[in-house]
């Protein structure tokens, strides 16, 4: 008899496989004499469209909604049917004792497998393999240490709680909005109100108003003391008569004191503080962060787990420590590996926390050595700022001592700070370790002659716009941001995690740059017309972070078993009969800002202009009618003249090809150019290797239905 292994995605089947010896590889799976380890490709199994409920929810119509199916149903992903059809094949085999999920340790990962079990209906002995990373070493211990899949049942009902509630509000909301306003909109209880925080710094901008104020810096024997303020100046003749006062005068030195201190290194990354570092330092989105991380986590193997929420290791992995100082030897930080590797590790370390730790652990190294030459340019710099932060975790702190002298004079006192560092600990590890100030041979009593008044002017400043790193860490920590009228609901906001899971936020900021409801300008994140519309339109529940706060809560009660699912879709149900009810009634406009003159030819409305990937073009305002126009193309078609690119204006014949040069071909030149190439007539898919493919950047409807992630 044999026990048959799930894994989410063929990469990591196959690492489970070769840690277990199985090597008869087959058509979607690996066999052995022991083992069949199979995998799906991420979900095989999805919710059904409203369409595969009733094909009368074809036609998108505002009085067919809300549209709540009284069982929801599951369908087989049509391009992964195939995988599915193996995977249920081998989980029916009579020869299959018992099934291992192994799917990713987390609530989705969850949600993979039971879907799949739930649809081929098969009933034998469940276990689950539980791990943070998924090296040889790992996996086998893993094994050793199976559980039963029963512990973990609540965590896929609330992952099945989510989905489902997701879909009921999404797919109603967006279809809501969309036929009552003409116009292509999306809401959702995280998008929304990620929205709204963008536009809340937004206007807090605008409405700032610069105010000067003012401070005084004296110089004895070129030493800068600064006048001690309880409060900020505004006074700027005030403090200029002060100065007049104080001009060759003499200050007494009253206290001298000196103080040691220590600075400890931040905490071991999650994925926002992460994603948050990558930005800062090196402008990297937060999904090309993590998509970074799941390559160097699934391909290379030497980070652990990324889509986790926890700062903190826990007490059994002290002993893995010098195992991971080893694997980084193969960096530019291995002279400090090296220094690492003589200290000895206790469970007193502060990384070190079992109930901060829930489903994973912090992202550190792995015991593998990496292949640096073997990684991307931002694999590297993912994996090396990793690196840095666990070497600094695991180093002494920084000691310095802090020299502070007070001086008085006209009965006010000046402050002068001096830093003499005596261990620099992690800060070794910074390009920007701190130097020592000489000390300024100053003694308590002195009297000093003033050489210097300055008096300097500075200006309140507005806060920054968001950027993606400071995005994700509002989006983590909304409480901070919005101004909710009760304490439970910021901590609730708080206990939960804020908006969206740590797994999703990133592609919760790339679907809103993609619907065009938010725009990056040099980096500063702010919202377009259309994003301000929707925060207008949508019902008010919606753009608070409340909504999702109260759902993760619930979700979290129904992962410890101490709320129903059943109960928590009830609730949804009704919140989205209250939402439509809503959007029915509203008597507001859509204005749509890319609105044109051209007529459509199927429908007569007016079109609109949109941008894609590769130019723009031009779509029926009406979402029910299909009908598109190219306006202009970047095609792979080189001008004769200069070699650029040729842009493409227009379609079928009477297409234009010019090139900033100035060069200008008409659609029958072009099929003579590719004529003479030695075919006699030019095929649509010769046409299409000097086209790429046009795809709408902001298209809601693109993912409308199928995996919405509200």
């Amino acid at each position: 008899m044999k026990s048959l292994v799930l894994a989410e995605k063929p990469s990591v089947g196959r690492d489970i496989a070769k840690a277990l010896n199985v090597s008869n590889e087959k058509n979607g799976y690996i066999e052995n004499q022991h083992y069949i380890i199979t995998w799906a490709l991420g979900h095989l199994v999805t919710n059904a469209t409203p369409e595969q409920y009733d094909k009368t929810y074809q036609q998108w119509r505002l009085e067919a909604l809300p549209i709540i199916p009284k069982h929801m149903k599951t369908v087989v992903i049509g391009k992964t049917r195939k995988q599915f059809n193996t995977v249920q094949h081998l989980l029916k085999r009579d020869d299959v004792k018992e099934i291992i999920i192994a799917t990713d340790a987390g609530r989705e990962g969850e949600l993979v497998a039971r879907l799949i079990l739930d649809k081929v209906r098969v009933k034998k002995p469940l276990k689950r393999l539980w791990i943070s990373s998924v090296t040889t070493k790992a996996i086998q211990q893993g094994f050793r240490n199976l559980k039963d899949a029963k512990h973990y049942y609540p965590l896929y009902q609330a992952a099945l709680a989510r989905s489902e509630a997701d879909w009921i509000v999404g797919i109603n909301a967006t279809r809501a909005l969309t036929t009552r306003y003409d116009a292509q909109l999306s809401l959702g209880r995280v998008q929304t109100p990620t929205i709204k925080l963008i536009q809340q710094r937004q206007e807090e901008i605008k409405n700032f108003k610069p105010e000067t104020y003012y401070t005084m810096e004296v110089k004895v024997n070129d030493v800068p003391f600064k006048l001690v303020q309880t409060q900020r100046e505004y006074d700027l003749q005030k403090l200029e008569q002060f100065g007049e006062k104080l001009k060759h005068q003499s200050m007494v030195i009253k206290t001298i004191k000196d103080k040691e201190k220590k600075s400890y290194p931040g905490r071991l990354f999650n994925l926002t503080d992460l994603q948050q570092a990558a930005y800062q330092r090196y402008k990297i989105s937060a999904k090309q962060t993590l998509n970074a991380l799941q390559s160097l986590y699934e391909r290379h193997k030497v980070l652990t787990y990324p889509r986790t929420d926890s700062n903190y290791l826990t007490t059994d992995m002290v002993g893995t420590l010098k195992e991971r100082l080893q694997a980084v030897m193969g960096t530019e930080y291995k002279t400090y590996a090296q220094t690492l590797m003589k200290k000895q590790f206790t469970y007193r370390l502060s990384c070190i926390n079992n109930q901060k730790v829930s489903d994973h652990h912090a992202i550190i190294p792995t015991e593998v050595r990496p292949y640096m030459d073997d990684l991307g340019a931002n694999e590297k710099r993912i994996y090396l700022l990793v690196v840095q932060r666990f070497l600094e975790v695991l180093s002494d702190p920084y000691i310095y001592s802090e020299r502070q002298i007070l001086g008085e004079m006209e009965h006010a006192s000046f402050l002068y700070k001096s830093i003499e560092t005596k261990q620099l600990g992690f800060k070794a590890l910074h390009h920007d370790a701190p130097t020592t100030q000489v000390k300024i041979p100053f003694h308590q009593g002195e009297h000093v002659k003033v050489s210097n008044v300055n008096v300097q002017s500075h200006q309140t400043t507005p806060p920054a716009y968001f950027n993606e790193g400071t995005l994700l860490k509002a989006m983590e920590r909304p409480d901070q941001f919005f101004n909710l009228n009760d304490k439970h609901s910021a901590e609730t906001l708080k206990a939960t995690g804020g908006i969206g899971t740590v797994a999703t936020r990133a592609d919760i900021i790339e679907k809103l740059f993609k619907m065009n409801a938010i725009e990056s300008q040099d980096g500063k994140l702010k919202v377009t017309s259309k994003g301000a519309q929707i925060l207008s339109l949508a019902p008010q529940e919606l753009t608070s972070p409340l909504l999702t706060a109260e759902w993760e809560d619930k979700l979290l009660k129904i992962e410890k078993g101490t709320y129903q699912r059943q109960q928590f879709i009830d609730e949804m149900k009704q919140f989205t009969i209250r939402v439509i009810q809503t959007i029915k009634e509203s008597d507001q406009k859509y204005k749509h800002d890319n609105l044109t003159s051209a007529e459509c030819p199927t429908c007569g409305k007016f079109m609109l202009k949109v941008k894609t990937k590769n130019g723009s073009m031009l779509v029926c305002q009406d979402p029910s009618c299909k009908t598109k126009k190219d306006v202009k193309t970047q095609t792979k078609a080189r001008c004769p003249k200069c070699k650029k690119r040729l842009t493409k204006f227009g379609t079928g014949g009477q297409a234009t090809y010019r090139c900033v040069c100035g060069h200008t071909e008409t659609q029958a030149q072009m099929n003579q150019r590719l004529k003479s190439k030695g075919k006699d007539k030019v095929s649509h898919r010769d046409m299409k290797k000097y086209m790429k493919d046009d795809e709408l950047d902001n298209n809601p409807f693109k993912d409308a239905l199928k995996g919405l992630k509200l």
